[in-house]
């Protein structure tokens, strides 16, 4: 998909973040945009913010979790447009927990989000894609579908799945010289507000992490806006790549992912045991 006027592009996870830029940004190139989020205030202002540029903005109150709500949505997404190019499985969440300790609801939360809301997404709307001239998944996966992180098991569990099903779906596609590619996106840090937004276990406290501090530190350490996050998100699926690292802190986690696994595992062991002996 070399260009987006005239598309019609699906977004989970659409009323902030990188949902948000990505629909703004979408817009502004004369694409046509079907937006899905819980937040109905959030996601009614980002349909405001695309209507500026005249283009045709739908949105519907969705949980990704909700494999029958995906696949309603989809349909009725391409109703109301006649056709639908690509889909973004943007929506996420973010779980802090120990991996022995996590509770199996908190635990079954994030995957229902963030791998089977990806899942949901794309096999929701595969068929229309492929219906298509032309169409494109992409699936937001993380720099922590990379690195494993103590504290985010769950968050990891769920980054690497995405990571492992984008990959192969991508494959298939080309097996059978498909119209529709996929692109797995490792973001770094963005500036959003997925740590406030998402759980904290005090377990954390055990392995030398404060929960309390979480999102100031994840304030300090991201490195990406939203929108410089999306233009470099929509540069990928321009050029057809199958995974995109956005930001430079991604193409370090890239970098890190590639070393002997005992030696970054090792690093991050003695910087939490020496927080511990503070």
């Amino acid at each position: 998909m070399k260009q987006f006027r005239s598309r019609v592009v699906a977004i989970t996870g659409a009323a902030s973040g990188l949902g948000r830029a990505l629909a703004v940004d979408l817009a502004s190139r004369g694409a046509s945009l079907a937006l899905a989020d819980l937040d109905a205030i959030g996601l009614a202002d980002t349909v405001g913010m695309c209507e500026e540029h005249r283009i045709k903005v739908t949105s519907t109150a969705v949980d990704v979790a909700d494999r029958a709500a995906v696949f309603s949505w989809a349909d009725s997404a391409a109703d109301l447009h006649g056709s639908v190019n690509m889909i973004i499985n943007n929506a996420g969440v973010n779980l802090a927990a120990t991996a022995a300790e996590q509770s199996i609801s908190d635990f079954e939360w994030v995957m229902d989000i963030d791998f089977w809301g990806v899942v949901h997404g794309t096999q929701a709307f595969l068929p229309h894609l492929r219906q298509a001239e032309e169409g494109h998944v992409v699936n937001i996966s993380s720099v922590f579908g990379l690195v494993s992180i103590p504290g985010q098991s769950a968050y990891n569990a769920s980054k690497f799945a995405v990571r492992g099903f984008s990959d192969a779906l991508r494959m298939e596609l080309e097996i059978e010289n498909s119209n529709v590619s996929v692109t797995t996106i490792h973001p770094g840090g963005i500036k959003t507000n997925i740590v406030n937004s998402g759980r904290r276990d005090d377990t954390v406290r055990a392995i030398g992490q404060n929960p309390d501090n979480m999102q100031i530190e994840f304030d300090r350490l991201a490195k990406s806006s939203p929108e410089k996050a999306a233009r470099e998100i929509l540069k990928a699926v321009q050029h057809n790549r199958r995974r995109a690292l956005i930001g430079p802190d991604a193409k370090l986690f890239d970098f890190v992912s590639r070393l002997p696994a005992g030696l970054y595992q090792r690093f991050l062991i003695n910087s939490a045991r020496r927080e511990l002996s503070r």
